[in-house]
């Protein structure tokens, strides 16, 4: 059986050295780290997602300053609402929470963050000191998934990775991050003829495809490490990945589960990001070099 890459319990080891950082430095800063998570519309996994990250933000000590604006909110107001929290001094963290409703269009709001405050490292001055190999916010996925491979000894150094999917969310950043691992690396997507040529020559697979159960046995060379970034829910119920993770799982060496891998590193990467950003504007040693990409 595949080694279990388990999220979750990585999740609260870094919840815990966060909290740690928090509590030391609280007192000396004279305010805790501020988180603001700005959600526009009703999307029903977006609401999870939301209340997620509010929880752990309670959990280590940082405020929340999120707000919730209706699906009809000109992007006017939603630009008014991100120029407000760059300039909150309170505010050290930043997250537009995708996706945005018909009629938003997502780039001008991100690129009006505040680089410094981009918590989720979308914005393209952050894209480009990753490619550039500088400091600065990382995208929280990728990110997770870099931290969840270090913390089960898997070096991509000298490995194949492949990566199926190129968004700028997960996709692009996590083949940069992989490469920046000295791992050779391939990006597939919708458009890659014979796909199992090239996932079956992965030592490391990482899959975002964004499609249900997509990616089986036949896709995965024996004894290859496997990260399933995808969740979505079953018509009759309950959760699955992007992989077909009961074919996988006595192929593959390592596997991500679903759900219970990725997504609690993504909220903790948003978490880090943050409280880095805290530090870094008051000159605090934080102890985290190991989680930043």
């Amino acid at each position: 059986m595949a080694l279990r890459l388990d999220g979750k319990a990585l999740a609260k080891d870094v919840e815990t050295r966060l909290g740690t950082v928090v509590s030391m430095a609280v007192a000396s800063v004279g305010r805790p780290p501020g988180l603001a998570v700005l959600r526009v519309g009703d999307d029903p996994a977006s609401a999870v997602y939301v209340a997620n990250k509010e929880k752990a933000c309670a959990r280590i000590g940082v405020e929340n300053f999120g707000a919730h604006l209706p699906a009809d909110t000109p992007a006017s107001d939603v630009l008014k609402t991100i120029q407000t929290l760059n300039a909150d001094p309170r505010v050290d963290g930043i997250l537009l929470q995708l996706p945005l409703p018909d009629g938003l269009d997502e780039t001008p709001l991100l690129q009006a963050i505040d680089p410094e405050k981009d918590a989720d490292g979308l914005h393209t001055l952050n894209l480009g000191r990753l490619l550039k190999g500088e400091p600065g916010p990382r995208s929280c996925t990728p990110a997770g998934v870099m931290a969840l491979l270090k913390s089960n000894g898997i070096d991509p150094a000298g490995q194949r990775a492949v990566v199926i999917g190129r968004s700028i969310l997960v996709g692009q950043p996590m083949a940069l991050m992989l490469q920046a691992a000295n791992a050779t690396v391939t990006v597939a997507h919708s458009r890659t003829a014979d796909l199992h040529a090239h996932t079956r020559e992965a030592d490391i697979l990482v899959v975002a495809a964004g499609r249900p159960e997509m990616v089986g046995a036949e896709h995965v060379k024996p004894g290859a490490a496997v990260v399933d970034v995808g969740i979505h829910r079953k018509p009759e119920g309950g959760l699955c990945g992007d992989v077909r993770s009961a074919e996988v799982e006595s192929v593959a060496a390592a596997l991500s589960p679903v759900p219970g891998g990725v997504g609690p590193m993504t909220v903790t990467m948003l978490l880090v990001n943050t409280v880095v950003a805290w530090c870094r504007r008051h000159d605090l040693e934080h102890g985290l070099d190991d989680l930043i990409v």
